[in-house]
Parts: C-alpha cells; structure tokens; sequence
C-alpha cells in the first residue's frame, strides 16, 4: 500500500516551523508589554485575546474541516493569520504600538488561526493509514511543544542582540513558508469532496448528553477545567514573576527548562504507558503539581525556579493522561467526536477565567502589599498551587479506592 507519511512530514514541517513563529511572538509580545507597563494584567490580557478566537471557534472551525476543503482552510488560516502579526510590527515602527493596538493584531491572527487546528488533524486522516497515527501523534505534539521548548530560548537570545521586531519578522517568513507546504501537499493529494452532515445544534445537544449522562465523567471533565485555571494561573504570572528579577533571557532558558518536564514525562508514558490505578495516579500527580506551583512562588532563586517549573510540567502528562483514559473509555465510540468537542471547550473554561483574573489579581495585590507586580504574582502562584492540591485531594476522596485495575467505568 502507498503511503503518504513524505508528504505528512513536508507538512508538520511547516506546522513546526509555524508554532516556533508563533512562540517567538508570544515571548516577544510578552517581554515588550512588561518592560512598556510593568503589569501583568496586560501580559494577561494579550494572552486572552490570542487565546479567545480559538476557544470561541473550535467547534465551529470543525464543522468546517468535515464540510469544506481542509488544505484550502489550512492555507488561509496560515497565510491571514500573518496579517495580525503585520499590523503590529507596522505599529511599532511608527510608534504607536499601544497595548489596545497590541490586542487587536493578535486578535486578527488568533480568528483566522483558529481555522487551522481542526482542519490540520483532519488533514492527517486523510494523508495516514491507522498504523502511521501513532508515530504522527507524537511528531505533533512534538511540533505544538516546540512553541514552549525551542521558541523561549531563541526569542531570549535574540531580544538581546535586538528587539521584538525581529522576531515579528521571522514569525512573518514562517507563515508564507507553511502556506507553500500546504499548498504543495494539496496539490499532491487534492481535495476532499465537500460532506453534508446532521443539523450542528443537534450534533452538539447529543454530545452534551452523553458527557452529562454518567455524573462521574461530568465530574472529571470540570476537573480538567480547574487544572487549566490553575495552569493558566501558573502561566501568565511565571514569566512576570520572573522578569521582575532577571532579564528576558533568562527568562528564555528557564521557560525551555521548565518545559523541558512535560518532554521527558511523555516520552516516557509514550514508551510505558499506564497500566492502572487511573484515579489515584490522576489525585497524585495533581497533588504533585499543586505542591510544585507552590514551591515555584516561594522563592526568587532562578535555579529553584527551574526545578520547581520542571518538576511541575513533568506531573502534568500523567494527569492528563489519566483524564483522557477515565473519560474516553466511559464514552460510546460513535459519541466520541461529538463528545470531545464540548470537553475541549468546558476544559478550555479555565484559561479563559486564568487569563481573564490573574494578571489583575497579581497587579492589585502587588499595589497592596507594596511588593509590585513580582510579589503579586508570586502569591497568586502560590494560591493556584494550594487549590490545585485541594482539588486533588477532592478527587481522592471522591473516587476512593479503585475496584479494577482497568476502571472501564467509574
């Protein structure tokens, strides 16, 4: 049989090209407001509008991957999405790159990226045999990693020789150059005839029925949305709590670091596996991480900083593999796509209150107790940690002692 992993890799190459673009602006963006405002709240703010089209769109930019050609989609999701990012690199060569201006460019590239994701996945279907999903999951969550891992420390580096322009520009080059792999990986395989499907309104409706149906599932799925919140929490506030002692590029080194655990945990889960006790490993690598965002905050020592933040990405894989198994398994297979969606969007609810509250919470209690936005944001880390270990122990209590090792139903 024919295979079509080569042109799969000619477009996670692009892709991955694309999500170190895009990390390069994110840290970019970050550093410049910070040093521009000395406030959290902005950092927070950037985040949420960059993060909002995606949580808004998601389902409906899904709808269209299965109704529309998917390459098409990807190809203008990708290239427009460089218009947002134009707009405020043409700001701030006149000077007028306000914190409002900021908002909007990242707003534009946010709406138009949104239609990427679902079609890109789709897009994989398409290209790979069953047997070849395995190896292409890893190479993409290798390539959306990349944003955490590579970006930092280059962004870092280049912010000291330069400024943030630069890095708009590379970010600019890396959209063009992911248009011409998908466009070439089109052409290859043309498109995919347009399908008619089941009323959305209906789709949906049916969907949240069967994740409302077993209380237990519901329960595990807003779990999912506390540990966004507190990893959200964690998040926006780390890189002020940072830079309110060290340079941006120190900050770099210490992101690449801190993300380095969630590297090391899932390619180890990715060669072990869990076997059982799904509920009680998910309580304790809670527990775990919640412990670690507290010792994070506790001090301003930048090694203790990077252990800390290593140790809490390590424990964040073995939780979200525990949800995903507990919550996959108690689903009918031919209610999976529809269920999945409405998950990803009540998960997503916490970094939607994360970017939202923490940045001005960190900035309130910064004016408060006269310590500035460093100690603000320390102390709300620190919060985040401690309800993360009481959500954990919530967890605990409420699952008890697992029966089975498999735990096909809760």
């Amino acid at each position: 049989m024919k295979t079509n992993f080569k042109k799969f890799l000619l477009l996670w190459s692009g892709e991955l090209i694309s999500s170190i673009g895009g990390g390069l602006t994110s840290f970019g963006l970050g550093v410049y407001i910070f040093n521009e405002t000395g406030s959290a709240a902005g950092m927070a703010m950037v985040t949420l509008f960059g993060f909002l089209p995606t949580f808004l769109l998601g389902i409906p930019a899904g709808v269209l991957a299965d109704r529309y050609d998917r390459r098409l989609l990807m190809m203008i999701g990708d290239g427009c999405s460089a218009l947002g990012v134009i707009y405020i690199l043409i700001s701030m060569m006149r000077g007028a790159a306000t914190l409002p201006v900021i908002c909007i460019g990242v707003l534009i590239s946010a709406v138009f990226s949104a239609l990427l994701e679902p079609s890109y996945r789709a897009t994989i279907t398409d290209l790979l045999t069953e047997e070849e999903y395995s190896k292409a999951g890893g190479l993409v969550s290798l390539a959306g990693s990349a944003r955490y891992l590579v970006s930092p420390l280059i962004a870092g580096f280049l912010l000291s020789v330069s400024d943030v322009k630069l890095l708009l520009v590379i970010d600019i080059c890396t959209f063009f150059l992911t248009v011409i792999c998908v466009a070439v990986v089109r052409g290859a395989i043309g498109s995919k005839p347009s399908q008619d499907h089941e009323p959305f309104m209906k789709s949906l409706a049916e969907g949240w029925h069967v994740i409302t149906e077993k209380r237990d599932v519901f329960i595990l799925v807003i779990v999912s949305s506390l540990i966004t919140l507190f990893m959200g929490m964690f998040q926006i506030l780390a890189e002020p709590f940072i830079l309110s002692s060290y340079d941006a590029a120190t900050l770099g080194v210490a992101e690449t670091i801190c993300a380095c655990g969630m590297l090391v945990t899932s390619l180890y889960l990715g060669i072990r596996g869990i076997k059982n006790g799904f509920t009680k490993k998910l309580a304790i690598s809670l527990m775990f991480a919640g412990a670690f965002i507290f010792l994070f905050g506790l001090s301003n020592n930048i090694v203790l900083i990077c252990c800390f933040g290593f140790m809490f990405f390590a424990s964040l894989p073995v939780a979200n593999n525990c949800l995903d198994y507990l919550v996959r398994t108690n689903i009918p297979s031919e209610a999976q796509g529809r269920a999945w969606g409405l998950i990803g969007f009540i998960s997503q609810l916490g970094y939607v209150f994360a970017y939202g509250l923490s940045g001005i919470a960190a900035d309130m209690i910064g004016r408060m107790t006269g310590g500035g936005v460093g100690h603000g944001s320390a102390l709300v880390i620190m919060f985040a940690g401690v309800f993360l270990v009481i959500s954990a122990i919530g967890i605990r209590i409420r699952f008890g002692k697992e029966k089975v090792s498999k735990e096909p139903s809760l």
